[in-house]
């Protein structure tokens, strides 16, 4: 399972501290520190970023990729701020994701982005409408995404649904809606659609103590279900993701495979 470490984000104290001295020592750590922990992806997220969001992406896109050979999620509501990391994105090391559209029309541009940088894309299921009630209208809504990036030119391997992970602590039974929609995304299409969630907002809310446990036992169900990728703390879920490809089956067990 692929696993886009989720730790640059600016609502960390300490990362929009950064961001905004331009200081590179506190950002490089971070994704340094995901990369070795497992991370195949750096989720950079710097927010709206309404001013000076261009730069500020071009920033962080050319600072974490000076000291870690992992491609990068440029993850804001800005699309020119998308375009210009897309611009110095270095491909050598994996091709960017985009973070992401979904079925607001404000959101459409990021497939044309997509198509014109050969970017992955990820598709959050929910528009204008509000929040998607159950299972079902998240994969209807997947439909739309879907038919849409082939419209725009991404093709389908390139999109990843996101059922929209909700705080299970005002929320509870939208984690079960997002298990099933997990499910009935990747029958959407032949070959199965791939899959991603910020997992920890599951989490979000809950006691420090919990955050943790929360998030690795709701890990463990969604992969079960097929899951593709997860936007996380690798320290938290690299374990959880490689033991579980072992019960099933995806990865040959050898008593080092926490190591590999």
């Amino acid at each position: 399972m692929l696993i886009i470490g989720e730790k640059l984000s600016i609502i960390a104290k300490r990362v929009r501290e950064a961001m905004a001295k331009k200081d590179k020592g506190p950002i490089q750590e971070i994704a340094t520190v995901q990369w070795k922990a497992g991370a195949g992806v750096i989720d950079a997220n710097i927010g709206p970023a309404e001013d000076g969001g261009e730069d500020l992406m071009q920033w962080m896109v050319t600072t974490i990729q000076e000291v870690v050979p992992l491609p990068i999620c440029l993850d804001t509501t800005n699309s020119k701020a998308i375009e210009a990391g897309l611009k110095v994105h270095n491909n050598e090391w994996g091709r960017p994701f985009i973070n992401s559209t979904s079925n607001d029309p404000e959101r459409f541009p990021i497939l044309e982005l997509g198509a014109k940088y050969n970017a992955q894309v990820i598709g959050l299921t929910v528009g204008k409408g509000g929040l998607p009630a159950d299972a079902e209208e998240r994969a209807a809504i997947a439909a739309e995404i879907m038919a849409r990036s082939m419209e725009y030119g991404v093709p389908l391997e390139d999109l990843y649904l996101d059922p929209l992970v909700l705080q299970v602590a005002t929320s509870q039974d939208h984690a079960l809606h997002v298990i099933k929609a997990v499910k009935m995304f990747q029958e959407l299409n032949d070959p199965p659609m791939k899959t991603v969630v910020g997992l920890s907002n599951i989490s979000n809310g809950c006691p420090k103590a919990l955050r943790p446990i929360l998030n690795k036992y709701y890990l463990a169900l969604l992969i079960y279900e097929g899951l593709t990728a997860a936007i996380a703390d690798p320290h938290e879920v690299s374990e959880t993701a490689k033991t579980i490809d072992i019960f099933m089956g995806r990865t040959l067990y050898a008593h080092s495979y926490l190591e590999m």
